[in-house]
């Protein structure tokens, strides 16, 4: 039987840890004794404030964290879809391993922290295999896990991330479709879209998903005019499509987590699984709405709160309703201001969450830091607990 996730959690990413002896003191200084290091992870453009070498590192596509891999192995044998080794991290041919060790040496824990369906670099390869939406529009960033071989893929990757290392628990981003926001590349889209307008332009039309349409005896052709008009045209998508569409996601969702899972499950025994997710069944992203079966399958939920205010607070009440313990994911970076994050921490708990995942440990700048030490202290005070 799993463990109890860490109640309180920062994350990071190896090269924050690799090359900066000075990392463990930093994490113990807030508090913390727990670490939710990457794996697997997307591109991104990431500040190093504190390490002793340089200022950022610049991730340029979608990388598995661990050696090597062998394209010959089995366990990519016949597949087109294929991690990447990462170019960026001074020449460590296992960052992952390395700097788990080195954090466990220091007597922290670690969480290892997969990001499964959020791949620009596979998705530019295959863009038959990514989102696509009633415009016919891909979203190369976005593995639609109704292909079976995404589904595969992602089964690999949380094996070949786990393989050979012992961790403390295991978290789950993107396990599902990702939507027409969280592209990433120098976002210019922030606000076109109403939340209806984003919600239909979030369902997936590529073949995989048309042929579960058609399954349930709608026709393609007449759900992507559907979806069209109503994001043009502000007509309604009427109840019984809009049910069907969300239906056909969840079932892709399912199986997708249920073959993540059984791969963790093989490589990391008993270490707790805590699922990004988010209550609003629509929604889509690195937090997937929840699904009815999604919740009794993990240890924890980990729902995504940066924004201060009652919709946060909304978000983690909703998500307690489905029965796995809660914990909110809280940032202390920008455009969030710093000292509002304490008390909106207080009112997160307040609403029924039961931990902490706090963003980011290598990303924030000093005086965030700080903050995020506060937001821990308090937490365990509150609770009479060290985490």
């Amino acid at each position: 039987m799993s463990r109890a996730p860490a109640p309180l959690s920062g994350h990071a990413y190896p090269w924050d840890v690799l090359g900066d002896p000075a990392f463990p003191a930093r994490v113990r200084a807030t508090g913390l004794h727990s670490v939710t290091l990457a794996a697997t992870y997307h591109a991104t453009r990431a500040a190093t404030p504190h390490h002793p070498t340089r200022r950022l590192v610049d991730a340029s596509h979608s990388a598995l964290y661990r050696r090597a891999h062998d394209p010959a192995a089995p366990r990519w044998s016949g597949a087109r879809l294929r991690p990447a080794a990462p170019s960026w991290t001074g020449g460590e041919p296992d960052p992952f391993a390395k700097a788990t060790s080195l954090l466990r040496a220091e007597g922290l824990s670690v969480t290892a922290w997969l990001v499964l369906g959020h791949d620009s670099r596979l998705g530019t390869a295959h863009p038959d295999l990514t989102v696509v939406n009633c415009f016919g529009e891909h979203y190369r960033y976005a593995l639609c896990p109704s292909h079976p071989e995404v589904r595969a893929y992602a089964a690999a990757l949380a094996a070949g991330a786990l393989e050979g290392v012992p961790v403390d628990g295991v978290s789950l981003e993107g396990c599902g479709q990702l939507g027409v926001v969280h592209g990433g590349v120098h976002e210019k889209t922030e606000g076109a879209w109403t939340e209806a307008e984003a919600r239909w332009l979030s369902v997936c039309c590529c073949g995989a998903c048309a042929a579960r349409w058609s399954a349930r005896g709608l026709r393609p052709d007449a759900v992507r005019a559907a979806l069209r008009k109503a994001i043009c045209a502000g007509s309604p998508v009427p109840d019984d499509l809009a049910s069907a569409l969300l239906a056909v996601r969840h079932e892709a969702t399912d199986a997708l987590r249920a073959g993540v899972l059984a791969a963790v499950r093989e490589q990391a025994p008993g270490a707790p699984v805590t699922l990004h997710a988010h209550p609003d069944p629509w929604a889509t992203g690195p937090s997937p709405g929840l699904t009815a079966r999604a919740a009794p399958e993990v240890d924890a939920l980990l729902v995504p709160v940066w924004p201060v205010g009652a919709a946060s607070e909304k978000a983690i009440r909703t998500a307690t309703g489905h029965g796995a313990p809660v914990q909110a994911y809280v940032t202390a970076l920008p455009p969030v201001a710093a000292n509002e994050v304490p008390s909106h921490a207080r009112r997160l708990r307040a609403a029924g969450a039961s931990g902490l995942g706090l963003y980011h440990l290598g990303l924030a700048p000093t005086a965030r830091l700080e903050t995020l030490g506060t937001i821990a202290r308090e937490w365990q005070q509150s609770e009479g607990t060290t985490a």
